[in-house]
Parts: structure tokens; sequence; C-alpha cells
């Protein structure tokens, strides 16, 4: 088998994000056999679709699920956010979902462990987003910080343990800190960027799946730091501050304009990896395309969600990508 990789409608991400953490343990249980149950019907797709991976990308997930539902009533979905590392090395990789959210590539790991198990992960890039780095509404004396402020305080070896070691100017607290699980993609890709080696990182912090305690925890704590999704930001942003991230031109605030730009330091990509194998089942192959033909919606992506959307060229290199998945999918 040949391998393609690397290289209701009124639902906003409001109603999501408030009950992103609300995710149960039965969609998790629906994830421990593969196949997927239903059946395709000529006139009307029907079906089960499982989808785990990351809490960045289900926002949007979510999105796109609702309107596939409002013209496909009889398929249903059941997604899990396990985080992009814990849904690849726990449920897909093992066949157990037909998709999986991913807020960075597939690590050479996972794709070994795909492997084994007869799964093939097809990469499709669906949006951009910016890692915000938040704080407190009333931490007034900070705006903008560097990578290598950031890395004083997220390194694994002597880290900064008030905001005073980082800079003598800021107060002599001691910085409670929030951020991604080490399950999560966001993790993986935040410690990369800022200390240079995926999974390199402090571990007395506050890691979580759940975004919104993030927030909430930054926002209860005026010594408080977190990092998270561009999206979760930009639906709380009365009740944190997002700070500037400095690069070569000054300090660049998060935003879509400048994610989509590049201008922002943290912009990244976002993906969702269907299984090829799944691809031969309409249901799935269908709500790939839609997705991917959705990817270019400023309604859908950016005003709905909070993601950067795709532009027309990258929608047809992955609708190409995605179509001759399918076709070998069907051929074997």
């Amino acid at each position: 088998m040949a391998r393609h990789q690397f290289g209701s409608s009124s639902r906003t991400r409001r109603s999501f994000l408030a009950g992103a953490s609300a995710v149960g343990a039965a969609a998790l249980a629906g994830c421990t056999q593969s196949g997927g149950g239903g059946s395709d019907d000529e006139d009307e797709l029907s079906g089960e679709i499982k989808i785990t991976g990351s809490s960045t990308v289900a926002p949007l997930s979510s999105r796109m699920q609702n309107e596939f539902k409002d013209e496909h009533s009889e398929v249903t979905f059941s997604p899990s956010t396990t985080g992009t590392g814990g849904g690849f090395s726990n449920h897909f990789c093992k066949g157990n979902s037909m998709l999986n959210n991913a807020s960075r590539p597939i690590t050479e790991a996972e794709q070994d462990q795909c492997a084994g198990n007869d799964v093939e992960p097809v990469e499709l890039e669906v949006a951009r987003d910016a890692v915000t780095v938040v704080v407190n509404t009333d931490a007034d004396w900070i705006d903008c910080i560097t990578f290598d402020e950031l890395a004083q305080i997220w390194r694994p070896d002597d880290p900064a343990e008030t905001w005073q070691d980082v800079n003598s100017e800021w107060p002599d607290e001691e910085i409670t800190l929030w951020g991604a699980a080490d399950t999560s993609g966001t993790y993986d890709y935040f410690t990369e960027t800022i200390v240079g080696e995926a999974g390199a990182s402090r571990h007395d912090y506050s890691g979580t799946e759940k975004d919104n305690q993030i927030i909430a925890g930054v926002q209860e704590d005026q010594y408080a730091l977190g990092y998270l999704g561009y999206a979760y930001y930009d639906e709380n942003r009365d009740s944190v501050k997002a700070l500037s991230i400095e690069s070569d031109s000054g300090c660049v605030e998060p935003s879509l304009a400048n994610a989509k730009s590049n201008d922002y330091p943290l912009a990244r990509p976002l993906f969702t990896y269907p299984d090829q194998n799944h691809l031969s089942k309409d249901r799935v192959a269908e709500f790939c395309r839609f997705w991917l033909e959705n990817s270019t919606s400023d309604q859908l992506v950016a005003e709905d969600v909070g993601y950067v959307p795709n532009n027309e060229e990258t929608k047809e290199t992955m609708l190409d990508r995605l179509d001759a998945a399918i076709e070998d999918a069907n051929a074997d």
C-alpha cells in the first residue's frame, strides 16, 4: 500500500470552548475497537467517525463536524480530545480511531508505531495558529517577552523561580505556570521552539489538555503565566492578557493577521491525519474532503473558531493529496 504523508451550523467556538472540558470517557471508550460501525448508503452517508487528538484543533474539528452533519445527518462523530501525542500513541496508531487531529507534525516514532499496526497516516494541513503566551490582566510590568526570557522560565535545568530572576525590574514574586500537558502537540512545539528540544521542560507547572483550565488558572493569579492556542485566548481576551513576542522587527502581538504573514514568531500549522485505510469508507473520505474544501472559509475558520484559514494553494495541494490517498485506499 502506498503511503501519503509528510511532505449544527449555528454552533460557534463559544459553545465548543465552554464545553471542551466536558469531553466524556464514553468517547474514549468508543475508540477501543477499530472499524467504526454503520454502513454508507449510495444516497446518504451514514455511520460513525472516530476522531482523537489535539485540543487545539478540536474547536475547528467540531465546527466542521457540525457543518457536515447539517448535510449528512446520519453520520455520527465520536471525538476525544486526547492531545496530539496521546491521540497518536494511544488510539490512532493502534488502529482505534479514524482521524487524529494534531498541532504539530507526526513524529518518526509515531510513524513507526502506525506502520507496525498497518495504519497509514495522511497529513492534511487545515489551518494556522498563533501559540499565545498569556498573563494575568493585573501583570502591568510586562507586555512583551523574548524567546530567551521564556527559555529562562521554562527550561528544565535551573529555571527562573520568580519574575525578578528573569528581569531585575520585574516583581520578586514566584511565577505560577500553566501550560499544555506533555501529551500535547502544543507542548512539543512550544518546548522545541523556546527551549530548543521537544519535551525539554520544567515539570513543576500545571499541565492540562483542557485549555480553559489554563485561562482560569492565569485569570486567578496575578503572577501567573501560561501558553495555549490562539482560539482559546481570543475567546477569553477580556479575562487574560496576551504578551507580544520580540522578534528582529520588534514586539509582535499574536493575531490572525500576524500568523498569516508569519511575522508572529510562534505561528504554526495545524493538521488532521486520516488513516488511509478508512478513506475507503465514503463517510470518512467525504468528511475529509468537506473539511479541506471549507478550510479557506473566513467565516468558519477565522470568525467562528479563531484560526488562520488555508490559502487556495494549500487547499488544492491538500485536496490532491487526499484524492490520491482515497484512490489508493479503494485500490487495495
